[in-house]
């Protein structure tokens, strides 16, 4: 099968690997009809994170499974289902409080599971998925998704589920006023996130237009482009006067959290989902004296699948619409070029036959 492989900072391969085989009971083989680029795969493409040895890339797929471990029971042969971003058993107590990502059996796409099995990454042809039963989620009543609907899946994988996840934990909710740092596709899923839970005024920070008119559509009622303390005048001017309730950081630069942090009003909440990646720490002082609560971290899209996906399939919300370029699976490095160079904001990728 073709695969995505990196192997070293803006180095990425599409080559040849050995077709997945099932090694354990629990494990499902799935063929990839679409998977992408996540913004947290630029952290090693641009040099932010080591790349110390080659090795197959892509956390976010979407699929039709072809075989089943004896297993396993909630996914069958035929089904699509879509992959989230972290491998998890569905039974340990972490998974059991719904914060699969700390799974105490968690394996990762592209290293290996507890077994010391290789697990491949979702940038390819196929996929053996370790422990199905507690990662994979069905779509149910769907065989052959049009484009658009299979791009709104794909982001249950990682990044509607993770602005969503910010969104709770910035305490978004009816009434409440809510500033997103980040115009990528987990920021612009924050948008979405937050209209979804009834924030009355949403403020989108993006200096590109196109960013902007998607985060408009998702509900963002102003838009501010300005950065750090300018950004936070803006925001305090647009809610005559006082700051916002609820603040998501989705970067996770130093940054990033300045400005999300500069946002924040006395006894507001801030979310940061933002993988961090250039000194992000949070100041202490600052949040004791302001009473700033703070929550987020990794996402546990596992646990917001069932709900966001019955949302997708009625046609409440779209998030597929953060995908502004599809390319051939052949094309990955050119999608990691596109979106690193901000030519792309979140590309699809689709193996040969896929389509």
């Amino acid at each position: 099968m073709r695969a995505t492989i990196i192997h070293a900072p803006r180095d990425i391969r599409v080559e040849d690997r050995p077709d997945p085989v099932l090694a354990l009971p629990g494990d499902a083989v799935v063929r990839v009809t679409a998977a992408c680029v996540c913004g947290s795969d630029l952290w090693p493409y641009r040099g932010v994170r080591a790349v110390e040895q080659p090795h197959p890339i892509g956390h976010e797929f979407v699929g039709v499974v072809e075989e089943v471990g004896q297993a396993v029971t909630t996914v069958a042969v035929g089904d699509l289902v879509v992959a989230p971003w972290a491998v998890s058993c569905g039974e340990c107590p972490a998974c059991r409080n719904g914060v699969q990502v700390a799974c105490e059996h968690r394996a990762s796409w592209g290293g290996a599971d507890e077994q010391g099995f290789a697990v491949d990454a979702g940038q390819g042809e196929r996929v053996r998925v370790p422990m199905a039963d507690g990662t994979l989620v069905p779509v149910p009543g769907v065989t052959d998704p049009d484009e658009a609907l299979l791009k709104s899946l794909l982001t249950l994988s990682d990044v509607m589920g993770t602005g969503h996840h910010a969104a709770l934990a910035a305490h978004v909710g009816p009434g409440r006023s809510v500033v997103v740092v980040g115009d990528g596709a987990v920021g612009l899923c924050g948008v979405l996130a937050a209209k979804r839970l009834g924030a009355e005024r949403i403020i989108a920070m993006s200096r590109h237009e196109d960013r902007a008119e998607i985060a408009r559509r998702f509900g963002a009622t102003d838009v501010v482009a300005e950065r750090g303390r300018a950004a936070a005048e803006a925001v305090r001017e647009l809610l005559g006067g006082v700051l916002a309730d609820s603040v998501l950081e989705c970067v996770g630069t130093s940054e990033s959290m300045d400005q999300a942090l500069r946002c924040t009003r006395p006894g507001g909440s801030l979310g940061f989902v933002g993988v961090p990646a250039g000194g992000a720490e949070l100041p202490i002082g600052l949040l004791f004296s302001k009473n700033i609560s703070v929550g987020g971290g990794a996402a546990s899209t596992r646990a917001y699948l069932p709900e966001l996906l019955a949302d997708v399939l009625s046609g409440a919300i779209e998030p597929g619409l953060v995908f502004d370029s599809v390319m051939p699976l052949e094309d990955a490095a050119e999608a990691y070029a596109a979106m690193d160079e901000r030519r792309a904001i979140k590309v699809m990728l689709r193996p040969a036959g896929a389509a």
